[in-house]
């Protein structure tokens, strides 16, 4: 048996709010982790998000974002549980030096966090049994920010994780000048529309294949999260259930975004 029958492909289109993204993806038929659906899911994401750049460009817009400009990497990162799973492994992948060097940054940051009041709560965040909505986490959002904490991935102002960065992290990218980003709690900040967020999808996913609850997990909490539930990761689902389900997932997401932005538009 070669290699190719266990991989199935597809075409599919997406509709987004700025138009249709048509790819062809191959999906393995064997049984994966959940990390498998990472690059399809990554990918996707980004298609999407390059549309929505390129409707603005044609608009007159220019996107601001270049390497080395890392204000933004001082907000608080919430990422999903596939995504925690595939950073803590990549950074076991690394040479020891790195590794340890890596994970002394994200000692320094949490000992940051525990100075600040702010990690038991932001463990409580991760851990938490129950959905958290959006105005709970406001105010831990606003105390992260406010400390100005570079991301414990970067160095020298660059993503030190940039193959593996979170899926937020993919997507924030802003029209403004770079200058307004000193503050992005700033209302002068345009950040691009996001027609889909990949990290929500994946959270949804995680839960339904699970039966558990949708979950966020801080950035800077993220490994160590991935650690305690390490067992977890041993689970295997057939690869064209996970992309039929995270496809499902990220339709019903820009389903409710375009309705979204149709009303707004009725409003004005």
């Amino acid at each position: 048996m070669s290699n190719q029958t266990l991989v199935e492909h597809f075409e599919i289109s997406l509709h987004t709010p700025s138009g249709e993204v048509t790819t062809a993806v191959g999906v393995p038929t064997s049984f994966v982790p959940i990390t498998a659906i990472l690059p399809l899911m990554r990918s996707l994401g980004e298609e999407v998000q390059a549309l929505e750049q390129r409707r603005l460009v044609e608009a007159g817009r220019t996107v601001s974002c270049q390497k080395g400009c890392a204000a933004c990497c001082r907000m608080l990162v919430p990422i999903s549980v596939p995504e925690a799973f595939a950073l803590a492994q990549a950074i076991d992948r690394l040479e020891q030096s790195e590794r340890n060097r890596r994970l002394a940054k994200l000692d320094l940051a949490q000992q940051q966090l525990a100075r600040a009041g702010l990690l038991t709560k932001l463990f409580s965040f991760a851990e938490s049994p129950d959905p958290v909505n959006d105005e709970a986490i406001e105010p831990l959002n606003r105390a992260y920010y406010a400390l100005r904490m570079p991301c414990p991935f970067l160095d020298d102002e660059v993503c030190s994780i940039y193959a593996d960065r979170p899926a937020a992290c993919r997507e924030l990218a802003v029209t403004s000048p770079a200058t307004e980003c000193q503050d992005m709690t700033k209302h002068t900040v345009q950040p691009i529309p996001v027609a889909v967020r990949i990290s929500t999808a994946l959270s949804l996913l995680w839960a339904d294949l699970t039966a558990t609850t949708p979950r966020l997990i801080p950035l800077p909490l993220a490994i160590d999260w991935a650690k305690r539930h390490q067992a977890e990761q041993t689970q295997r689902w057939a690869g064209t259930e996970l992309f039929e389900k995270a496809l499902d997932k990220i339709g019903r997401y820009l389903g409710q975004e375009t309705a979204r932005r149709s009303s707004g538009s009725e409003r004005e």
